[in-house]
């Protein structure tokens, strides 16, 4: 049996969510406790504060995905963004929460549920517009989190993809290892 369009599109995007978790771990692991609190300027998030947000919006999203409105009567999206007075383990813990509401309700999707309608904020949205919505969403804080993160490192910055310089080497070994199959 082949798989569907819908189908390839769920796995897809669970896959890339779950890419973006990861390097957001693999950010954590380098920091220190006082790190999450550090912001750049006052108009800028520390990554307590992103972490917060992220968790907030997708739990609020996510949850009763299909049946209720994603933006929950009980959010306070403000408050998100409030520097949260959490130790590092309070907010992997939120974190965890965040992402597990977020590849929980992914993973029990169906093709047919992909073009169900939906609302956030009242706004009438088909069910996969809004998981494209998020799958942007939540890249983009990653990013800011990640970018922090090499700011607070600076050279004990442990890449997390291909190091400067070494996308030769890197290429070189993709070649080899397709050309081997």
């Amino acid at each position: 049996m082949s798989a569907t369009l819908g189908q390839v599109y769920l796995e897809s995007v669970i896959k890339r969510q779950m890419s973006y978790k990861t390097l957001g771990d693999m950010t954590f692991s380098q920091l220190e406790e006082k790190d999450f609190h550090y912001r750049p300027n006052p108009e800028s998030n520390s990554i307590a504060i992103i972490i917060n947000h992220l968790s907030g919006n997708m739990l609020s999203r996510w949850t009763n995905f299909l049946t209720e409105d994603g933006e929950k009567p009980g959010r306070n999206r403000d408050e998100e963004f409030a520097e949260p007075n959490l130790t590092k383990e309070q907010l992997l813990e939120r974190w965890e929460k965040g992402w597990a509401c977020l590849l929980g309700n992914l993973g029990s999707l169906k093709e047919e549920d992909l073009l169900k309608t939906i609302t956030i904020r009242h706004e009438p949205l088909l069910a996969v517009d809004a998981i494209n919505r998020q799958l942007a969403h939540y890249p983009h804080h990653v990013g800011q989190i990640i970018y922090i993160g090499k700011m607070i490192r600076g050279a004990a910055w442990q890449s997390l993809s291909i190091s400067k310089g070494a996308s030769q080497a890197f290429n070189q070994f993709m070649q080899d290892k397709h050309a081997r199959r």
